[in-house]
């Protein structure tokens, strides 16, 4: 789906991104229950896919999972989503398979679709979100 990175300001960082993907106006909207901030940035790959997709996300509150995230590690990768067809079926697999869940069901994000993060700690220190794609 997309490479997510934490920013502190997602309007500088949007003019930043906006240079590289030729995207000079995403949508930047609010995710009230993470207490985040989004912008999307689509670039086209020339008909041959979905294209490439980076999600800026910054915090609104002191006390967001990302503005934790930004203090202890700075500004960058923050989570890489992956698609999956059946959310409800994928986390119940994983959490079978001994994997680690930020979210045991899922919650709706940024663009509407079901989402669920996975924990680093179970995936070589990278955090997953999980993506359904709608249909």
């Amino acid at each position: 789906s997309h490479i997510g990175i934490a920013v502190a300001d997602i309007e500088a960082a949007a003019k930043n991104f906006g240079l590289v993907t030729g995207d000079n106006s995403p949508e930047i909207c609010e995710v009230a229950d993470q207490k985040v901030k989004v912008a999307m940035f689509s670039r086209s790959d020339g008909g041959h896919g979905s294209g490439d997709r980076i999600e800026l996300v910054a915090p609104t509150s002191p006390d967001s999972p990302v503005a934790r995230f930004i203090e202890n590690k700075g500004e960058g990768l923050h989570h890489i989503c992956l698609y999956v067809d059946d959310i409800k079926k994928t986390l119940a697999e994983l959490k079978a398979a001994g994997v680690r869940l930020i979210d045991e069901s899922p919650r709706v994000g940024a663009e509407g679709n079901p989402i669920a993060f996975v924990h680093p700690s179970s995936m070589n220190g990278v955090l997953i979100e999980l993506e359904e794609k709608s249909s």
